[in-house]
């Protein structure tokens, strides 16, 4: 069982080799029309995070910011021609992307709107039933996306939330569409009832470099991410993890967060990145932008480093013009998301998606 009690949100203990992960709910950046929100809730003291044992390192973490620090045309011209080994150039896959459940999460995460610590206008919602998901899944399979993906906005489901799921799951798959779904922190047992459903690919990120985690999320630690994924490939499901860049990480911190999934055996199957969509009322709104630049480096880091993997230009698209986007496809990024919203925050509308790639002589899967 674990401890539990009240302690502030500034306070961070270790006891006995454990650190103390609480939940008390305040703006650290406020605008004119935010008011400060206290709440105190259960703590719970789980043990530090350890790096993930691997029998080989693939990648070391230098090689990693070596990657990152090459002159920019030297880096594309590598992640170029490490993509043309393992797939078609000019061909991207389109997924689409469906809120089933939104809002009403009790995770802190610092980006996040959909977290009920930060007052953001995302309302808290039911899940979605069987025929709103059909119809959403046929329209999206009409414009063209071979995965449909669905995202719930919980910390861990229940396991009648998964029984739920994997109704939705079945729904997709008759529509020989690939499924895949976000959730949250999974048991080996969920994650088998989800694979028996027939899904996919689930989507778990690791969001950012292990140093930096306890800076954007304080109710979970970095262990219980990777213990999610180890659950998925435990049930013979592709692995989808990915992060965030733009949260005020360094460099040498995106290395980190590529180190990490460049070195889970085997890498992810599919790898989103995405910019951070600041989102008025969380911690992280205010924070500086990335150089955009920079995020094509990433990209370009990503296909180095797990060349068989689909790498996804995800989230912060639409602020991104077409040759930024251009260059992630040059770097190696080789599927997109297709819909006007991820989640709750915008993304491009698919004619404009279909303008671009049809000026690049793309086409999609």
């Amino acid at each position: 069982m674990p401890m539990t009690g009240i302690i502030p949100r500034a306070v961070r203990l270790r006891r006995s080799g454990f650190i103390c992960c609480y939940i008390q709910a305040s703006f650290s950046k406020k605008t004119p029309m935010q008011s400060t929100l206290q709440t105190e809730q259960t703590v719970h003291f789980v043990k530090p995070f350890k790096p993930a044992a691997t029998s080989v390192e693939t990648w070391s973490r230098q090689s990693i910011e070596d990657l990152f620090n090459l002159p920019f045309n030297d880096l594309l011209y590598k992640a170029q021609q490490i993509h043309r080994e393992h797939f078609n150039p000019n061909e991207v896959q389109l997924s689409t992307l469906l809120s089933i459940k939104t809002g009403g999460c009790p995770e802190d995460c610092g980006y996040c709107p959909q977290s009920v610590h930060y007052d953001t206008g995302v309302e808290a919602s039911k899940m979605l039933d069987v025929d709103a998901v059909k119809a959403a899944a046929v329209e999206a399979k009409k414009n063209g996306a071979s995965r449909f993906c669905m995202g719930a906005a919980w910390r861990e489901p229940k396991d009648r939330d998964i029984e739920k799921v994997a109704e939705l799951i079945r729904t997709v798959k008759d529509l020989d569409m690939e499924a895949c779904c976000t959730l949250g922190m999974l048991s080996a047992t969920q994650a088998d009832t989800l694979k028996d459903a027939g899904l996919d690919y689930y989507n778990h990120n690791l969001d950012t470099a292990p140093e930096l985690y306890g800076d954007i999320i304080s109710t979970r630690d970095y262990q219980e991410r990777l213990d999610t994924l180890a659950h998925v490939r435990g049930a013979g499901m592709n692995v989808c993890s990915g992060g965030i860049v733009g949260m005020g990480e360094s460099r040498a911190q995106r290395a980190g967060l590529v180190h990490q999934l460049a070195n889970l055996q085997p890498h992810p199957e599919s790898v989103p990145i995405n910019n951070l969509v600041q989102v008025e009322g969380t911690p992280l709104h205010g924070t500086e932008s990335l150089d955009l630049l920079e995020f094509v480096r990433t990209i370009a880091v990503a296909r180095i480093t797990m060349p068989t993997a689909r790498v996804r230009l995800s989230a912060g698209r639409q602020q991104m013009g077409e040759a930024i986007q251009a260059l992630c496809f040059m770097a190696g990024a080789n599927s997109i998301f297709y819909g006007d919203k991820l989640l709750t925050t915008g993304n491009p509308d698919w004619q404009r998606d279909q303008a671009l790639l049809g000026k690049l002589g793309m086409t999609t899967n």
